[in-house]
């Protein structure tokens, strides 16, 4: 697996790729890998001849008292991983090497999909995940890149980043993997204690609640939100930052949940913050 650190080197690697007639696939990453990113290799490794993950925790995305400092590194587990997982390549810049000395130019997605759920909260944060991404896709030079529904609005907004640039990339969004409990995993779960982590599935249990009694044919979103909050309230110790119930393309709120709607939770449990989502496919049939 080769290694790239500067812009020029990871240039190099993927236009060889490409000299050799290979598509090019790419996982953008913070790196401490679990089976989430994992999978994702293990994707692009299966659509695409030539697999890029990169391993950047970027600055330009976490806000005042965020944990920047504190977010966990160990590039080399997270080598060994990719490399078992299929990757052709790592790149792995500095900061300076993606933000050089007086860089002023940065990328803003409308505000209309990332001024809620976690926009609202997070001042800046798209900002900055947009304008990585973006110059990801102008390094790296994919032909296709995949991402985790887990981070919803930002699949949301990159896709549309990449149509409203006509940036020559396929977004594939991919399964949220869990663990085997049902937590959704997150790099940030490695901050859980014990009693937080167990805390934590309420936040899945209350997908769930949701995802049951739509089923059974609610279509109110207040009264699934509603049930949703009881849900997280059950066991204490989960600071609730928000149920939302949107639709899944443009993110816009929604009173009656129909095809396509995104159910998204966000939550405190200490002071680690979780997200979690399901999108409902087929929910038309049987409202009342």
């Amino acid at each position: 697996m080769k290694t790239a650190e500067t812009i020029q080197q990871m240039r190099g690697h993927s236009r060889s790729a490409k000299r050799a007639g290979k598509s090019v696939g790419f996982v953008p990453t913070m790196g401490y890998l679990h089976e989430g990113h994992l999978s994702l290799a293990r994707a692009a490794r299966e659509e695409c001849g030539f697999v890029v993950m990169s391993v950047f925790v970027n600055p330009a995305q976490f806000g005042p008292g965020e944990d920047l400092e504190r977010y966990p590194r160990d590039l080399d587990r997270d080598k060994r991983l990719a490399e078992e997982a299929g990757v052709d390549a790592i790149f792995a810049p500095a900061v300076s090497e993606m933000y050089p000395e007086g860089f002023s130019t940065f990328v803003d997605v409308d505000a209309s999909l990332t001024r809620g759920l976690c926009g609202a909260r997070r001042p800046g944060h798209f900002r900055g995940v947009a304008t990585v991404v973006a110059k990801l896709f102008n390094i790296v030079e994919p032909d296709k890149s995949y991402f985790g529904q887990k981070d919803a609005q930002q699949a949301v907004v990159i896709k549309r980043m990449v149509r409203d640039l006509a940036l020559p990339v396929t977004v594939r969004v991919m399964p949220i993997v869990r663990e085997e409990d049902g937590l959704a995993m997150s790099s940030r779960n490695s901050y859980l204690s014990a009693e937080e982590r167990e805390r934590s599935l309420s936040i899945p249990r209350s997908l769930r609640r949701a995802d049951e009694i739509i089923t059974s044919g609610e279509r109110s979103s207040d009264r699934v939100r509603e049930a949703m909050l009881e849900v997280l309230a059950e066991n204490g110790g989960v600071k609730v930052d928000y149920v939302e119930i949107v639709d899944a393309e443009n993110l816009e709120q929604v009173d009656r949940i129909k095809d396509k709607t995104l159910i998204a939770v966000a939550a405190f449990v200490g002071g680690t913050r979780l997200i979690d989502n399901v999108i409902l496919e087929n929910a038309d049939q049987g409202e009342r």
